[in-house]
């Protein structure tokens, strides 16, 4: 009965917090990776009470969708770093070869659920020991949940809005924290002997149901909005204050010490060097970038300036000879991959391709 109960609250609480993720933002991608995420733990749990040992009347049949369950219980860490992606970086699409690795993964896994794909690939080995298949798909998940942490925890001084930095860590203590017991649970401890079926099952759904009750209360608060939808423009800064404007920050301030000496050329520079540079309480400047110039990201921001002034060198002919990594360097990148990565996800072409179409006989 107290297995079952708590099951229940588990499922309850995934399916709310999906609902409300999707009911916000039904548009934004990551409200439907989320919504595809909880349909895969709410599978999940269900079939936990499809095992031996659960008692008859609340026992549930599940063999019918059994294919179907063995995919998605085994997707939900790609899911995660997917989700984790597109909500905490300010990129269009995640690595490609994490898409790989991701697809590989299913693929793999359907093939085992349909044809018993054989337990060892000798193709896969570490010196002369072969690794099992088994082994590489759980060692596979581990990294992405690695993935999606990491993603969560990168960035989040420069990120502007309350919500999402609350989100982050509550991304980290509780979503991954989450995924990783259980992972840990199922595929190693469980299978090694450690914990019986009833034990392992205990911990997991006692675990899903208390990290996600946790979840559904702190987002009761939260804009899913904001969390998910980006802004791809910056307000222009107009040259006229309102009192409201001048009381948070000065726009004039802002233009006249970071727009016109190009302050953002600056490399390695931090909203909290900014504002010590601009004598402005950090709290507020981080609010003034988010609401007046439409920024989620303080990167965001600076890529935003530094990509607008490679553009005016990259459309000048006479500058048409000056290399790409110069042009990069100058407006404040310190190497040429994350400036063409910013080029690319700003203006939808690289940097040369943006400098035939401005000079033709570049």
């Amino acid at each position: 009965m107290f297995l079952f109960s708590v099951q229940l609250i588990a499922i309850l609480s995934v399916i709310l917090l999906a609902v409300g993720h999707l009911k916000a933002a039904p548009r934004d991608f990551s409200a439907r990776v989320f919504g595809i995420l909880a349909f895969c733990v709410v599978l999940y749990l269900l079939n936990g009470l499809s095992a031996p040992h659960i008692s008859a009347e609340y026992y549930v049949d599940t063999s019918s969708m059994s294919f179907l369950i063995d995919i998605a219980q085994e997707a939900i860490p790609g899911l995660f770093m997917i989700y984790c992606f597109h909500v905490f970086q300010e990129q269009r699409y995640i690595p490609s070869p994490l898409q790989i690795l991701f697809g590989l993964q299913v693929i793999l896994e359907a093939a085992t659920a349909l044809s018993g794909f054989p337990s060892t690939v000798e193709s896969f080995t570490y010196g002369m020991a072969a690794v099992s298949l088994e082994m590489f798909l759980n060692l596979l998940q581990l990294v992405f949940i690695g993935f999606a942490i990491y993603w969560t925890i990168k960035g989040w001084r420069a990120d502007l809005i309350e919500d999402r930095r609350v989100l982050r860590w509550l991304v980290i203590v509780v979503q991954g924290g989450l995924i990783l017991v259980v992972n840990v649970t199922e595929n190693f401890l469980l299978t090694s002997g450690t914990i019986n079926d009833v034990q392992a099952q205990l911990v997991i759904v006692t675990t899903i149901a208390t990290a996600v009750l946790v979840m559904l209360i702190s987002t009761m608060q939260m804009n899913f909005v904001s969390l998910g939808q980006r802004r791809h423009f910056v307000k222009e800064v107009s040259l006229q204050s309102s009192v409201a404007d001048q009381a948070e920050f000065d726009i004039d301030t802002f233009k006249s010490q970071f727009c016109e000496p190009g302050l953002y050329k600056e490399a390695g520079l931090t909203i909290a060097g900014l504002a010590s540079r601009l004598k402005v309480p950090e709290y507020r400047l981080r609010a003034f970038i988010h609401q007046t110039l439409g920024f989620r990201n303080f990167n965001a921001m600076l890529h935003h300036y530094r990509i607008k002034d490679a553009c005016k060198t990259l459309a000048d002919a006479q500058n048409q000879n000056v290399p790409v990594l110069t042009i990069a360097l100058k407006v404040g990148y310190q190497s040429i991959t994350p400036f063409n990565n910013a080029f690319r996800e700003i203006k939808g072409v690289t940097p040369s391709e943006y400098r035939k179409k401005k000079v033709p006989n570049s």
